[in-house]
């Protein structure tokens, strides 16, 4: 849709938006879910959708985002429950703390989630992760996020500059900038950065935000009962064989790309298909049925088991929803195509106007993949008059991607996941997320100013 009125009323409009969005939650305490479906059909209206048009807008937007949330978490919260009531997890976190001390055992879930977030998005590789952060978090008591925010914020970096996570890729590619220096850049970058910016900051402030530890996300308010717990090796199987699968679909997607490999064949069009993230996280999730929870307890109790998981996750799966539903209507409404002619000359060097395109962009429609593609398309041009050298060009991906991660708030899906996977109220949320996003941008963006210069 082309846009009703200009940048700054539509700027002005979000702006009210989140306000009254916050207001309604925080003031009135109306539910997160209602709130959010209201202030979505309102903005809408107020940006000019014509009135016949709104509801199925913001029904697109909500599906959109139901499909790439929805599976994944329902997907993965079934394997948290069987790791957590078999004490696969337990056994995990034992494993983890013996390693690393009980004053790294921060450290060693953020290490991990590095590693795990690699080939696996964001919201995926945190909810397979959610059974360990909570084992963890039990045996040491404390704040919860002490543990939740180094594995969180290591899942956004990697998922934020790491080909192949869509936005880099597609930012590198719009830009000509090298995929594969993408990634080797883009992995000491990340490790880097969320040293600095996650790391250290949850450790020196916001792991002592006090948020009880309340793992009823996985299990339904029940305690589990831990008598014959599966090995370290068993369970460290069921949670790489997802990375394993999707690495492997990631390999062989790039090779095809750039014709190593054959475009048919169908040994290779197999691997490809179950290295697909909701394939591969239903072929764990069967392995751990069988290997973790039938030979432990009847298939009936196996199947309550599942059942019981998937119902505390309805309210998150539904909020995250709304919340795509309003960072959806911000972007048809046309924020992003009214912003591009006022913002695509700012006077700034090529590499700070791209981070403070991808900020701008970020903070007005919440989704970092959109902020990352935009702000490449903006300011593809002046790169291509600027001729900046390979490497530059990587460091312009990152600092896209930089302002693209900060100040994560109510219109970005991914703050209603992590509040509500972690027990956070919105205004806590602000607190604590929206400060380690904004953080973790801005270590990135230090980064990219020093391979820019280096470049």
């Amino acid at each position: 849709m082309d846009p009703v009125y200009g940048s700054g009323t539509l700027l002005l409009i979000a702006a009210l938006a989140v306000a009254v969005l916050l207001v309604l939650i925080i003031a009135l305490r109306m539910h997160a879910f209602v709130a959010l479906v209201l202030v979505s059909f309102g903005t809408a209206i107020a940006a000019g959708v014509p009135l016949a048009d709104v509801p199925t807008i913001s029904i697109a937007a909500f599906g959109s985002t139901l499909g790439t949330v929805a599976l994944l978490v329902g997907l993965g919260v079934m394997i948290g429950r069987l790791l957590e009531v078999t004490g696969g997890a337990q056994v995990l976190a034992d494993t983890l703390v013996s390693r690393f001390g009980e004053k790294r055992a921060p450290l060693a879930l953020g290490v991990a989630a590095l590693l795990f977030g690699l080939p696996i998005f964001f919201d995926a590789g945190l909810v397979v992760f959610l059974p360990i952060i909570f084992a963890v978090a039990k045996r040491f008591g404390g704040s919860v996020l002490m543990y939740a925010l180094p594995a969180a914020g290591a899942f956004a970096a990697m998922h934020a500059i790491v080909p192949p996570h869509p936005g880099p890729v597609t930012a590198a590619t719009e830009l000509g900038a090298s995929i594969g220096l993408t990634l080797l850049v883009g992995v000491v970058v990340a490790v880097v950065a969320w040293f600095v910016g996650v790391y250290v900051v949850t450790t020196a402030w916001l792991g002592k935000v006090h948020v009880p530890i309340n793992d009823s996300v996985l299990t339904g308010g029940r305690e589990a009962e831990h008598e014959d717990p599966p090995g370290f090796g068993h369970v460290l199987g069921i949670l790489l064989l997802p990375l394993v699968l999707i690495g492997a679909n990631t390999v062989l997607t790039t090779l095809r790309a750039n014709g190593t490999v054959a475009e048919e064949g169908g040994l290779v069009d197999a691997l490809i298909f179950i290295g697909q993230t909701p394939v591969a996280l239903l072929i764990a999730l069967l392995v751990a049925t069988y290997t973790l929870a039938v030979r432990r307890y009847p298939r009936g109790e196996v199947e309550t088991l599942l059942n019981d998981s998937l119902g505390p996750i309805c309210a998150i799966i539904l909020i995250t929803g709304a919340g795509g539903m309003f960072g959806g209507v911000l972007r048809y409404s046309g924020i992003g195509a009214a912003l591009s002619d006022s913002l695509a000359d700012l006077g700034l060097p090529l590499i700070v106007s791209a981070f403070v395109i991808a900020t701008i962009l970020r903070v007005a429609q919440g989704s970092a993949t959109v902020a990352l593609t935009t702000t490449a398309g903006l300011i593809s041009a002046g790169v291509a008059d600027a001729a900046p050298s390979s490497l530059q060009l990587v460091a312009l991906v990152l600092a896209i991607a930089a302002g693209a991660t900060v100040l994560s708030h109510v219109n970005d899906s991914g703050f209603w996941l992590v509040g509500r996977f972690f027990g956070m109220d919105v205004k806590t949320t602000l607190r604590t997320w929206t400060v380690l996003e904004t953080t973790l941008g801005l270590s990135i963006f230090v980064l990219a100013l020093g391979v820019w210069a280096v470049g």
